[in-house]
């Protein structure tokens, strides 16, 4: 992600141009002991760890490769307690032809329900061992394929291809020396071949440069990253897809006519000027069945304005991340340029703007006036996300859609409830929720339905304007979607996902690109493709 900017960088930082790495991804039928490269990866479950009369591998590929090695790999499993648990390994490093190794990867118990998280650990696995042996070519296979269907191959294969792209990747712009990555190839035996397999991994790689995307958007620190730059990175979205993207950017006094007060208020204190940003995807050819719009949350940067952020806890330090929704928005349009569905029209909707503190700010008490006329006393200048979305859902119900779904880092309340891993739901329509949720668990994503309690909303009533922006502490990501739903049209579908948590993997400290996948598959569930 190269930036142009028209003027010197707080910090002088700018992100070092790095090309995007190009894995080489073929299905190949050959005998596994056929096969030579630098590592040959081999995806193991529990139930292929049983053994024999005589205390050997009782599975058959593993009992062919153990044979070829001189009983070397079931010796290498045995010294590393390997049972074929999810995270497990053991490597075997060989001489002469053949693999340089043969490593064998635990799924756990891989059932139905959990097989595309399995599969796409596998590939973070391999990724990783990759890193480690630094190995130009890898080849993958299972130690069974029994009861797998032509359809579920394709799934594992895709997810074991989206854990070695995102897993090999490192987001090393910002770092003054960094290496480059081996892996140049990868081979799948034995998962079939041939057209369907092909379209695939084309489809998956096209995702995964979104999830990139949304990664490195998220990553970029405030300093690099303002509403302006947001808003050049996707006209360069559309540059590059302008067959079937357009960009329309609105600034402060465009967004003054539409009657924005809501937004703009939240921008008012920051000396970088907010942008509006409106892409949209129409397909190449043929009607238009469907409309849809994804709406993201952009703030930029959030320092909580005059309610600022303090004390241990408050991650002022990560709020870079509060954009995380309008990344996974851009993310999934570059994704969507590349794939084209049919039949479906998507609007790509992004507020972005800083929340700082200055004289110019919006101050608690203040009464800001959303685009439909709604009135909402500001008691709290940290519950800007959603003064931010307001006006972008009444936008994006203009542009004549049947279905929206938003995203946001929202609330700290959908953290507490379910983790750093699952992202809340909430939609009063349970249509669009199984659309949604059964999008996710085809991207391996995790969501989780929460409810639309109505009667919360007396905490959300105003003495002097038509509602307040934030509740008390008590159910405050429900308070927060209930807020949200005051500026849809109720003819429109809508749906909110509050991804606070899963925007981030505190362990690796680094974005995860969260709910990219899981748009991606929801648009072209509803296409004609």
């Amino acid at each position: 992600m190269a930036h142009a900017l028209a003027k010197a960088t707080l910090g002088l930082t700018l992100p070092a141009h790095i090309d995007p790495l190009k894995i080489s991804f073929v299905a190949k039928e050959i005998d596994l002991v056929e096969w030579k490269g630098d590592m040959l990866a081999v995806g193991v479950t529990e139930k292929d760890m049983v053994k024999d009369v005589n205390s050997k591998f009782q599975n058959s590929i593993l009992k062919k490769l153990d044979s070829q090695h001189g009983g070397l790999l079931f010796e290498v499993s045995k010294e590393e307690d390997f049972t074929g648990k999810a995270g497990q390994s053991a490597v075997l490093r060989l001489s002469g032809v053949g693999p340089k190794r043969v490593s064998l990867f635990g799924l756990g118990k891989c059932t139905t329900g959990s097989a595309t998280s399995a599969y796409r650990c596998l590939g973070e696995s391999v990724a990783s061992a990759v890193k480690t042996y630094q190995a130009n070519n890898a080849g993958i296979t299972l130690a069974s394929f029994e009861g797998l269907t032509s359809e579920m191959k394709l799934t594992a294969v895709s997810a074991i291809a989206t854990g070695i792209s995102l897993g090999t990747y490192e987001d090393n712009r910002f770092k003054s020396e960094s290496k480059k990555p081996t892996l140049k190839s990868v081979e799948f035996l034995g998962f079939g071949a041939g057209p369907e397999l092909e379209k695939k991994l084309k489809y998956t790689e096209d995702v995964c440069t979104g999830v990139i995307l949304g990664k490195e958007l998220v990553n970029s620190p405030a300093n690099v990253l303002t509403p302006g730059v947001l808003a050049q990175e996707a006209e360069k979205i559309a540059s590059t897809y302008s067959n079937v993207l357009t960009a329309k950017i609105l600034d402060t006094e465009q967004c003054k006519e539409l009657k924005m007060g809501s937004y703009l208020g939240v921008a008012a204190a920051s000396a970088n000027p907010p942008k509006f940003i409106h892409l949209c995807y129409k397909p190449p050819s043929g009607s238009v069945k469907k409309k849809l719009a994804l709406v993201g949350k952009g703030l930029t940067f959030d320092s909580g304005g005059y309610n600022i952020k303090t004390g241990p806890g408050c991650s002022i330090e990560l709020m870079k991340f509060d954009m995380g929704g309008s990344a996974a928005v851009l993310g999934a349009a570059k994704a969507l340029g590349q794939i084209k569905p049919a039949g479906v029209e998507v609007h790509f909707i992004v507020a972005a703007c800083e929340n700082m503190i200055s004289g110019t700010g919006m101050r608690p008490g203040d009464i800001v006036t959303a685009s439909n006329g709604k009135t909402i006393e500001v008691n709290n200048t940290d519950a800007e996300g959603r003064l931010t979305l307001a006006d972008a859902l009444v936008y994006a119900c203009n542009q004549g859609v049947d279905k929206i779904v938003d995203l946001a880092t929202l609330t700290g309340a959908c953290v507490v409830a379910l983790g750093p891993s699952i992202a809340g739901v909430f939609t009063p329509s349970d249509e669009l929720a199984k659309e949604v949720v059964a999008a996710s668990e085809v991207a391996g994503e995790k969501l989780w339905r929460m409810p639309m309690e109505e009667s919360y909303w007396e905490s959300m009533k105003s003495g002097v304007a038509d509602m307040v922006n934030t509740g008390g502490r008590q159910g405050g990501s429900i308070l927060a979607a209930l807020f949200l739903k005051q500026f849809v049209d109720e003819k429109v579908q809508w749906l909110h996902i509050d991804m606070a948590g899963p925007v981030w993997n505190d362990k690796k400290k680094t974005a995860t690109g969260f709910a990219i996948s899981t748009l991606v598959e929801w648009v072209l569930s509803n296409s004609s493709s």
